[in-house]
């Protein structure tokens, strides 16, 4: 496979991602990161780190916009749920498996 196509098909999928986590706002951030070591807000850091990185002037919040769908304050209006003690707890004792946030490939 060359470059240009297996870049298009990253692409894709990340843009599949995105739409798919749009959908399921119930889903809480809290929820996904405990389970998987990331979530919304990590892809929103690495769109933002890969803007950086290819010269693309970008604040965290247009990242997050770009991720979210809508400014990041709209949508914890409409779907954040405050996190429980337990949601909580699960959160500080997986912060090792958590995601790093960088330029990848």
């Amino acid at each position: 496979m060359d470059d240009l196509t297996r870049l298009k098909m990253e692409a894709a999928a990340f843009r599949g991602l995105v739409q798919h986590l749009r959908t399921r706002s119930d889903v809480q951030n809290i929820d996904i990161m405990n389970t998987a070591g990331f979530c919304r807000n990590c892809l929103a850091k690495w769109y933002k780190a890969a803007g950086d990185h290819y010269g693309v002037p970008l604040s965290y919040e247009q990242a997050q916009e770009a991720v979210y769908g809508m400014p990041i304050s709209e949508w914890k209006k409409t779907h954040q749920k405050p996190a429980t003690p337990d949601q909580e707890k699960a959160f500080e004792a997986g912060k090792g498996g958590h995601a790093k946030i960088g330029v990848m490939g």
